[in-house]
């Protein structure tokens, strides 16, 4: 054994190499604060502010900022029964077996292959013994053949240290991979809970117009009966009736027609939280356009806090793995192998000190010639790397881009939403005025038909402002990581 310890010893002072390049993280511009979340522009009176860092907010359970029990209810089924998750989930859990697997190639390889065997020879072949014959048997001889049996119990061992890196660049490489999992898992996750989020507000908005179009159709009734009336006492015209007429009518329509659009999004929720179409039914509520403060903090955070940024960095730390990994491949694998056990064709004798048997010794190999193979390879994990720094430092412009874009989004429809009150006010003053002047005979219904369209517009309008004010506020969460943060990945 004394022969080997020049090896071992070689072995273990080698297997410090490794040829990855030292990793950090790539640098890029970052902003020292965002610029749409600075104050509101001349004109604009903003009711929505950002919440400051130390304010409370959900740690993951962001939805329970709006205050709604029934979306409450709705985003905790998306993380039990969403099949998607699911899916993801379990490519997480592929991605997490690779990293088992690629550690258990840091130790040996132990096999066995006990066995039995039974033979007996053939007594016509030659290298038996001649007897002689018996008294009457003509003295002729006879070839006699040989049986017997077998047993072993051979154990092998095999062991190729990590003398350049490769092994512990590829068990790197399979664990940012796992974490890049993680965060797809996460980011999955968080734009399921705002797609669902985004659509339970659009069936509250739809509701709202239901009830603002029946609203204007039980109002339309009432002119209707007293435009009759008013022609019946010859004070006004049929023309003006059948103009109540229509326009009732068209309300009516109208607000059937918005019933395509909520069983759509009825059934879509239905599918984000795991449940079949046909089983689910969502209630007519009241919509409640009350964005909440979010916590916005500075752009450098923002990448601690995106588990899509965080996921495209910890793909850049597997390229920068792999690059050790292909490196590796210039340099000459060692392998030590060793076979021992047991063999006897007794079986009493089988596990007996006599009857062991071994072999050990190294074995090394090398490629001396691919014809540009591992240089190939090396340029190809040189490009991958620059593709990953590349798609990391996009996906931080575009996160960058998406705050700003929904806080613009907050402060401007923020302040659009108190214009369209504004409006809706005027356009019932208008109304008022012109039934005023109608049922004095002052002017025709053609005026009070106008008012009234103008209102049903405004009116219209303020839900879908208000709409997109909760879609913004549910974008900005989405954009600022939900409450996750990197500290969530798996280590």
């Amino acid at each position: 054994m004394r022969k080997f310890l020049p090896w071992l010893a070689a072995t273990a002072l080698l297997t410090s190499c490794n040829f990855a390049p030292n990793y950090s993280r790539p640098s890029l511009p970052t902003p020292d604060a965002f610029k749409e979340g600075a104050a509101s522009a001349p004109g604009e009176s903003v009711h929505w502010e950002m919440a400051q860092p130390r304010d409370a907010a959900a740690r993951t359970k962001w939805w329970q900022l709006y205050g709604d029990p029934v979306l409450d209810d709705l985003e905790e089924q998306v993380l039990v029964s969403n099949q998607t998750l699911k899916a993801d989930e379990a490519a997480y859990r592929q991605a997490r077996a690779l990293v088992v697997e690629a550690r258990s190639a840091l130790f040996p390889t132990v096999s066995t292959s006990p066995s039995y065997t039974a033979y007996r020879s053939s007594q016509t072949l030659g290298g038996g013994s001649s007897a002689g014959g018996t008294a009457g048997s003509g003295g002729g001889g006879a070839t006699s053949g040989g049986s017997g049996q077998t047993y072993s119990l051979p154990v092998e061992a095999s062991y190729e240290p990590d003398l350049w890196g490769q092994i512990r660049n590829n068990i790197a490489m399979n664990a940012a991979n796992a974490q890049a999992s993680a965060g797809n898992l996460a980011g999955a996750r968080l734009s399921i809970q705002a797609q669902l989020a985004q659509d339970y507000f659009q069936v509250r908005a739809l509701d709202e117009e239901k009830r603002l179009l029946d609203a204007t159709a039980d109002a339309y009734r009432q002119d209707l009966n007293l435009t009759r009336e008013l022609f019946r006492d010859g004070i006004d015209s049929n023309e003006d009736v059948a103009q109540a007429q229509v326009q009732l009518d068209t309300a009516i329509a109208q607000a059937t027609d918005l019933g395509t659009a909520r069983a759509q999004y009825e059934h879509a929720i239905a599918v984000l939280a795991g449940k079949v179409p046909a089983s689910y039914s969502l209630a007519v509520a009241k919509f409640s356009a009350r964005p909440p403060a979010v916590p916005v903090g500075l752009p450098s955070q923002l990448l601690e806090r995106r588990p899509d940024i965080a996921a495209a960095e910890r793909l850049v730390a597997a390229a920068n793995a792999e690059i050790g990994v292909v490196r590796a491949a210039y340099f000459p694998a060692l392998t030590l192998g060793a076979t021992g056990g047991f063999e006897s064709s007794h079986f009493s004798q089988w596990l007996t000190w006599p009857s062991r048997f071994w072999s050990l010794g190294p074995e090394l190999s090398e490629t001396l010639l691919d014809f540009g193979n591992r240089r190939g390879e090396n340029e190809h994990a040189r490009a991958a790397y620059d593709q990953a720094v590349a798609n990391y430092r996009q996906t931080v412009l575009n996160a960058f881009e998406t705050v700003e874009d929904n806080l613009a989004a907050l402060r401007i429809l923020s302040t659009e939403s108190d214009q369209r009150k504004t409006a809706v006010n005027s356009s019932q003053v208008y109304v008022d005025l012109a039934m005023t002047r109608f049922r004095a005979g002052i002017d025709s219904y053609l005026n009070v038909s106008t008012a009234q369209t103008a209102y049903l517009t405004n009116a219209e309008s303020a839900v879908q402002t208000q709409l997109q004010l909760m879609q913004a506020s549910v974008s900005l969460v989405t954009a600022l990581g939900g409450g996750w943060e990197t500290s969530d990945l798996p280590r």
